[in-house]
This record gives structure tokens, C-alpha cells and sequence, in this order.
């Protein structure tokens, strides 16, 4: 018996256009990740939000400082999905250094569905981490972005040969 978790990774404030780094497309993903967190619900996955904050022993970040406004989930996405599970993270790869792996094991879950924001970045160490080799790994092609649409084809085509590039409609059927 599979059972998945839709994993959202840094849909946070600075990447939005009033933020401190905006990216490209970001409104289409926001509408298609509400739409994967409708889906993901009628599919009883389970919601986990993974949020970036700057490791404040390194210094002022340029964003996702503690405690901006920049750092925090953006409101549609707690809106849609207040239930879910918050993992915060330091690094690129939402496992290491975190509790993502024991709040997955702790809802029996077989199956990631990744989203969110960078896909070269964030989206991609995720995926391709060695603590997520244990899952059924597939990233939401639709309801990713990063800060320009080349460099989102070129990791999403990098990608591809390892994980499956799959729609929101695809994931949760």
C-alpha cells in the first residue's frame, strides 16, 4: 500500500514579486501548487511544507532571513494546506540536517511528490538526495519554477533522467 506526501519546497515571500528575489512564473506556480494541495487532500496524502531560513551563525542572507516576512510560507499555501507538517531547512537538500525524514516515517509514506522553488536548486538536491533513494520520487513539472524559464527546462530536462517529470493531475489521480 503506497501512501504520498506532497512536499512544497520554499514557497516563501522572497520569491514572490515583492520579495527579495522574485522568480520567474511564480504566479502560474502558485496557482498550480493550490491546485496539487486540492488533489494531493482527495488523495489523503499527506502536506509538508519545507521552509528556508538562512543559518544566522553565517551572517545576513540576501533573503529568508529569521524572522522576515521574506522567510515566510506564502499565505495562499498555509491558506490551502494549514494542516501540513512545517520542515525547516538550512541547506538545498530538504533532508539533510532536518526532521523531513522522521515526519515521513512517521505518516508511513512510500511516495514524494516534489514542487516548489528552485527547480535547479532546492527542488533538485531534494529529489536527488541520498535519503529520499528509499521513496518513490516524482517532481510536479507544472508547479515548479526558478528564476528564469531556460534555466527551469535545462533542470528539469537534468532531472528527467533520473526522477519521473510528472502533472499535478498525473500524481494524484
Amino acid at each position: 500500500m503506497s501512501k504520498k506526501a506532497l512536499v512544497i519546497i520554499d514557497l516563501q515571500n522572497d520569491y514572490f514579486p515583492e520579495g527579495k528575489y522574485p522568480l520567474w512564473n511564480t504566479e502560474q506556480t502558485l496557482e498550480n501548487i493550490e491546485t496539487a494541495i486540492e488533489l494531493a487532500k482527495k488523495d489523503d496524502a499527506l502536506i509538508v511544507h519545507v521552509q528556508h531560513i538562512a543559518d544566522p551563525a553565517m551572517g545576513l542572507a540576501p533573503f529568508f532571513n529569521q524572522g522576515s516576512e521574506g522567510a515566510e510560507i506564502h499565505p495562499h499555501i498555509m491558506a490551502a494546506a494549514p494542516e501540513g507538517e512545517v520542515v525547516v531547512k538550512t541547506f538545498a537538500d530538504s533532508f539533510h540536517q532536518t526532521n523531513l525524514e522522521q515526519v515521513l516515517q512517521q505518516n508511513g509514506v512510500t511516495d514524494l511528490v516534489l514542487c516548489g522553488m528552485m527547480t535547479q536548486n532546492c527542488v533538485t538536491h531534494t529529489a536527488l538526495s541520498k535519503a529520499a533513494e528509499k521513496y518513490e520520487v516524482s517532481v510536479l513539472v507544472d508547479a515548479t519554477t526558478t528564476v528564469d524559464e531556460m534555466l527551469h527546462n535545462i533542470a528539469l530536462h537534468a532531472l528527467s533522467s533520473r526522477v519521473p517529470l510528472v502533472t499535478k493531475e498525473q500524481a494524484f489521480s
